[in-house]
């Protein structure tokens, strides 16, 4: 049996990574990519011709009220995520949303409510790059000890885009450096000490001419350690995560964004010893999208829940609230 996956929305990503993952073998032997949707039908028919869609709707609705459809990835902008996931629940879809899953925790509660109502129905949001091998391997060596005790993790994140046509470049459609790419070292950190921080700090640069943040650092307090990142959308291009306990460290050299056409590799020095561990070529947005089909097809759980995705907005937004009042913010 195969899981036929409508596409709402012909952006980047999707053209770029998901689709093309989706239609890739291992992957696409349990994944059929019928449909897609634009509000430019042209635009629509020009991306199902490229990767051999069946269907191009000039309308997310009309992709939703198909009926031969069983699964939809949502690469909306972020206001869109919630307002379109819920409709595709309600029509009886299951929902892989990108990233961020809202834009506010109350948004991204009235989702899982919703999701709550739709027990068949599976919800994920669609941070890939916990789905790589190297952060399968990176919670194993925190998770076994071989650190020691975990006392801080550092990341960083950023890229250049001074585009004022960017979405990035809108509060309003939910834009900024911190919704962008400074949740995923958010997402990391709950992950990696596996909790919820206590309280958090932001501090935020904002663009004047987008009003929106350009450059964002963070301090995400847990019960068992710290949590500090920057993100930028206006630095030259870089990304890393650094592990640190009493015992080791780990560093992770392309944590969010590892090649799909070569190995990647992640260091772990413990005591005098160093280990350069190399992950073999894989692609992670593959890996995704066949793990949540097969959610679908075993009516298993997914492997992120909705509820972890309103957890990690609850600190998105507490950290927003830290930037205004220049103070801690409690969780």
């Amino acid at each position: 049996m195969r899981i036929r996956w409508g596409i709402l929305g012909t952006a980047t990503i999707a053209r770029e990574a998901v689709i093309p993952s989706m239609l890739k073998a291992p992957y696409c032997e349990q994944i059929e990519v019928a449909a897609i949707a634009s509000r430019s039908l042209e635009k629509g028919q020009a991306v199902a011709d490229e990767f051999g869609i069946e269907q191009a709707y000039n309308s997310y609705d009309e992709l939703l009220a198909d009926s031969t459809i069983d699964a939809v990835y949502v690469p909306l902008p972020n206001h869109l995520h919630v307002p379109y996931s819920i409709r595709a629940l309600e029509a009886g879809k299951h929902v892989l949303c990108e990233k961020p899953i809202a834009l506010n925790t109350a948004e991204a509660e009235a989702l899982a409510a919703v999701s709550r109502r739709c027990p068949r129905l599976k919800l994920m949001e669609a941070f890939m790059y916990r789905h790589h091998p190297q952060w399968q391997w990176a919670r194993k060596i925190v998770a076994e000890g071989t650190l020691g005790k975990v006392a801080t993790i550092h990341s960083c994140f950023s890229f250049f885009d001074d585009d004022p046509s960017s979405i990035l470049h809108h509060r309003q459609w939910g834009g900024g450096g911190l919704m962008d790419i400074g949740c995923y070292s958010v997402s990391l950190s709950r992950l990696l000490f596996g909790s919820e921080p206590t309280r958090v700090i932001g501090v935020f640069e904002n663009d004047p001419s987008f009003d929106v943040d350009r450059l964002t650092s963070g301090l995400l307090e847990f019960p068992d350690g710290v949590a500090t990142f920057t993100c930028s959308t206006r630095l030259a291009e870089y990304q890393r995560v650094d592990v640190i306990g009493t015992q080791g460290r780990l560093e992770i050299e392309l944590p969010f964004n590892p090649p799909t056409d070569r190995p990647c590799c992640a260091r772990l020095k413990v005591n005098d010893s160093v280990v350069q561990q190399r992950f073999d070529v894989c692609d992670h947005y593959g890996i995704q999208a066949a793990l949540f089909t097969r959610a679908i097809l075993d009516d298993t759980a997914v492997p992120t829940p909705i509820e972890d995705a309103v957890d990690n907005m609850r600190v998105i937004e507490a950290l927003f609230r830290s930037g205004k009042t220049e103070s801690w913010e409690s969780l």
